[in-house]
C-alpha cells in the first residue's frame, strides 16, 4: 500500500468518526506540519528582522522566530493552547503530564557538561595524538580523525555529548574562516550523518535505539553484529570520500598544537562526572542531582573553566521538548503507515520520514505496532539512523551541532536546503551499506 493511500485512509477515518480525540490528534498534525515548514523559513525571519531598528520589538520578535531551536517549542505551545480551548485546560495539562521529558533534560545536562573546557581540551589532545600517527597531510589526518573517531565515540559517551565536542572543535576552524563555505556545508552534512549512525555500536547511546532496545531485547552483541560494524564502515567510507574531494583545501588546514592549560586531573574529574550522568541517563532525578553537584564544582574551580553553555543547552532542550509534545499526536497516521509497508518500503520510508520527523519518536511508534517482524524492526531502526542527518530535526543531537555551528555560517546562518544537499551523499553511502551488507 502506498504512502498516499494510507494517508487518505487515515483522513477518511477522521471524517467518518470525528470526536475530541481525533480533533486533538489532527490539530497536533497541523501544528507539527507548520513547525516543519517553519524550520525552512528561519533564514527569512532573520533577514526580515534586519528591517527593524536593532533592539526594537520587531527586531527581537523576528529574530526569535528565526531561531530554529525555538520553532517546535513555539508550535508546541500553540498546540497546548488549542487543546485547552477545545476541551479545557485540564485536558491540556493531562496531555502534558503524559509526555516524558527525560530525553530533553538529559541532552541539556550532557551538552553543558561535555562542552566544558576540560572535556573539550582532552578530546582535542586525543584527536591530535591519533592524527599525528597517520601517514597523511596533517590537516587531512586531523579532519578524518575528528569525523571518524568522534562519532564512533558517541556509542560510549552518547550522541549528544559526541556532537557537542566535535562541533566545538569544528567551530574553532569555521569561525576562523579556515574552511570554504562549500567545505563547511560538506562537513556539517557529514557530521550529522556520522553522529546519527555512530551511536549504534551500543544499545544506550543513540536515541532511536534507546527507544526500542529494552522492549525488543537488543543487547551489545546484537547491536554490534547488526549495526555497529556497518556504521564504522559507512563512517570511514563517507569521511574518506569527503576528505579526498577537498584534499587540497584540507592539506592547508591549520592544525595548531594543543596547550596543556587544563590539568589532566581536572579533565579526569569532568569525564567521571559525564560518565556518571550517562549511566543515570534514564533517571532524571539522578542526573539532575549530579548536574547540580557539577555546577557547584565548576564554580569552585573557576580558573580552569570557561563560561558554561547554559543558554545553548536550554535552546536545544526547548527544541526537543517541543518535538516530544508534538510527536505524541502523530501516531494516528504514522502507525498505520508503518504497519502497511514491507521491509524495503519501511526502510526507504523511514529514511524519508526521519528527515521531517525525529527518528527517536519514529522508532518509539514502531514499538507500538505488535505485528512488526524482525526484518521490519531492523528496517525501521536502520532507516531512522541512516536518515538522521538530512535535517536539523531528524536526530536529537542535530540541534546541538546546529546551535553551536550556526553562527559560523554568517548572519543568515545555516541553509536547510544546503544542509540537506550536503548530507545526501553520506546518507546514500550509509543507506547502501546498511541494506546490502
Amino acid at each position: 500500500m502506498s504512502f498516499l493511500a494510507v494517508w487518505f485512509h487515515c483522513v477518511n477515518h477522521l471524517r467518518v468518526k470525528w470526536g475530541i480525540y481525533e480533533m486533538v490528534a489532527f490539530l497536533g498534525s497541523i501544528c507539527f506540519a507548520l513547525a516543519v515548514i517553519h524550520t525552512f523559513f528561519v533564514k527569512r525571519f532573520q533577514h526580515h528582522a534586519l528591517r527593524y531598528r536593532s533592539g526594537s520589538l520587531g527586531n527581537n520578535f523576528f529574530h526569535f522566530l528565526g531561531e530554529i531551536e525555538v520553532v517546535f517549542g513555539v508550535w508546541a505551545g500553540i498546540y497546548l493552547l488549542g487543546i485547552a480551548l477545545g476541551s479545557g485546560p485540564a485536558s491540556s495539562l493531562k496531555y502534558l503530564n503524559s509526555r516524558s521529558f527525560v530525553e530533553p533534560a538529559f541532552v541539556f545536562v550532557v551538552m553543558v557538561i561535555s562542552a566544558t573546557r576540560p572535556i573539550v581540551a582532552v578530546m582535542e589532545r586525543g584527536i591530535h595524538l591519533i592524527s599525528s600517527r597517520l601517514p597523511l597531510p596533517r590537516g587531512v589526518a586531523f579532519y578524518m580523525t575528528l569525523l571518524i573517531v568522534g562519532p564512533i565515540l558517541g556509542s560510549i559517551i552518547t550522541e549528544p555529548a559526541a556532537m557537542t565536542m566535535i562541533a566545538l572543535v569544528l567551530w574553532k576552524k569555521m569561525s576562523a574562516k579556515s574552511m570554504s563555505t562549500q567545505l563547511m556545508y560538506a562537513t556539517l552534512g557529514l557530521l550529522f550523518v556520522n553522529v546519527s549512525i555512530g551511536g549504534t555500536l551500543t544499545p544506550f547511546a543513540a536515541p532511536p535505539v534507546i527507544m526500542v532496545a529494552t522492549q525488543w531485547h537488543w543487547d551489545f552483541q546484537f547491536m554490534m553484529s547488526h549495526f555497529g560494524w556497518k556504521a564504522i564502515l559507512a563512517i570511514v567510507t563517507s569521511t574518506a570520500l569527503v576528505a579526498f574531494k577537498f584534499r587540497k583545501e584540507l592539506s592547508g588546514l591549520p592544525v595548531t598544537s594543543v596547550q596543556n592549560s587544563v590539568p589532566y586531573w581536572m579533565s579526569g574529574i569532568h569525564l567521571l562526572g559525564l560518565g556518571l550522568v550517562v549511566m543515570g541517563a534514564h533517571q532524571m532525578v539522578l542526573f539532575a542531582f549530579l548536574f547540580l553537584v557539577f555546577i557547584g564544582f565548576t564554580s569552585v574551580t573557576r580558573e580552569y573553566q570557561a563560561e558554561l553553555k547554559l543558554k545553548e543547552g536550554l535552546l536545544v532542550a526547548c527544541f526537543l521538548g517541543g518535538l516530544v509534545i508534538l510527536g505524541g499526536g502523530q501516531g494516528w497516521w504514522l502507525t498505520p503507515l508503518i504497519a502497511h509497508l514491507n521491509d524495503a518500503g519501511l526502510y526507504l520510508g523511514a529514511i524519508c520520514l526521519t528527515a521531517f520527523f525525529d527518528n527517536a519518536a519514529l522508532t518509539y511508534l514502531g514499538t507500538q505496532v505488535p505485528t512488526l517482524s524482525d526484518g521490519m524492526k531492523y528496517a525501521l531502526v536502520a532507516g531512522s539512523v541512516v536518515g538522521g542527518g538530512l535535517t536539523a530535526i531528524a536526530n536529537a543531537p542535530n540541534p546541538v551541532g546546529y546551535g553551536i555551528l550556526n553562527p559560523a555560517f554568517g548572519e543568515e546562518g545555516i541553509s536547510p536546503l544546503r544542509l540537506f544537499s550536503a548530507a545526501l551523499g553520506p546518507t546514500v553511502v550509509a543507506a547502501i551499506i546498511f541494506w546490502v551488507f
